[in-house]
């Protein structure tokens, strides 16, 4: 048998390993391997990695806590759009910030009253609001992309001195700093702590005195307010809103934090792990594009990694449950 300590390590540098297998890789071509290990690479890299990081910070609490939001691609693209029609209309930066990031938690909280309030499916709900959320911004876009006057927010994810790793765009650094505030709370506060009470067993939760269906609503309502937030980050890249960006955004997430170390299942997972499962989906893509692999065949490489991810989730499952 594996001792437990061992298995503990294995779960906990498990992305790390992860990572550094997908960079060694992409590193063993000899014509690849002059551009790949850059700093320039490597700025781009973080910067590819902001949008889905920033979404996986509220997956993981969704997947913590047995859910799934297939809607963040969608939820992406309309608040992108709502970020470029606010700064067309000349509303203010902080006044812009605050309504896009609003509306990715409005649409989550729709989400959350619906899953808890009339206990139904999260995969169905958020399904549906995935056609919601894309109607809505196609019809708030009237089908075309918006684009916007230059504003400061397009300066968030801009790449200043682009052929040197350092300085890292703003972008970056708001999803280190969201990161490491998110593992705090996930780990030491009592809202963490339900999360995972209410991922690992619903039902005890519910007689240990947790107010489920409020949680719920709270959990869906907070990660939109992170889906909201990728959605300017992509307004901040594009420098416009686009209402049909962001397609199988949802899928790039979920498979962040699967890697990442979380179960699908619900109870388990951790916020480091899902950030070094985002970076290892961007490392996938640009190494696919510094080997000049075209685009389907990026498509099948993250197919494949998501199988093999909720593969390997449910076997560590099955032997937990040994």
């Amino acid at each position: 048998m594996t001792p437990p300590r061992f298995k503990s390590l294995l779960n906990a540098f498990g992305p790390f390993l992860g990572l550094l297998l997908v960079i060694g890789l992409f590193s063993l071509s000899s014509e690849v391997r002059p551009y790949f290990l850059t700093g320039a690479n490597f700025k781009i890299i973080l910067t590819q990695t902001v949008i889905v990081a920033i979404g996986a910070l509220g997956m993981t609490m969704i997947i913590i806590s047995g859910g799934i939001d297939l809607s963040v691609g969608s939820v992406v693209a309309l608040t992108s759009v709502v970020c470029a029609t606010l700064i067309l209309k000349k509303h203010g930066v902080v006044e812009t910030i605050g309504l896009t990031v609003l509306t990715g938690a409005l649409l989550g909280l729709i989400d959350g009253v619906v899953i808890a309030g009339f206990r139904m499916m999260p995969f169905i709900v958020t399904l549906g609001m995935m056609g919601v959320a894309r109607g809505v911004a196609k019809w708030l876009a009237d089908n075309q992309t918006v684009n916007a006057p230059d504003s400061p927010i397009n300066n968030l994810m801009a790449l200043s001195q682009p052929r040197r790793l350092f300085p890292l765009p703003a972008g970056v650094w708001i999803a280190i700093a969201l990161a490491v505030l998110m593992g705090v709370v996930m780990r030491r506060s009592v809202f963490g702590r339900h999360i995972f009470a209410i991922g690992s067993n619903e039902a005890t939760a519910r007689l240990c005195g947790i107010r489920v269906p409020l949680m719920k609503v709270v959990i869906y309502t907070a990660a939109g307010l992170f889906f909201g937030l990728s959605g300017l980050m992509q307004f901040s890249r594009l420098t416009q809103g686009d209402p049909t960006v962001a397609i199988g955004l949802e899928l790039d997430i979920i498979a962040a934090v699967v890697i990442g170390g979380a179960s699908l299942n619900g109870g388990t997972g951790t916020i480091l792990g899902s950030m070094i499962g985002a970076l290892i989906m961007a490392v996938l893509r640009n190494g696919s594009n510094q080997m000049g692999w075209p685009n389907y065949m990026q498509e099948i490489i993250i197919g494949v990694v998501i199988i093999l991810a909720v593969g390997l989730d449910q076997l560590r499952q099955s032997k937990t449950a040994r």
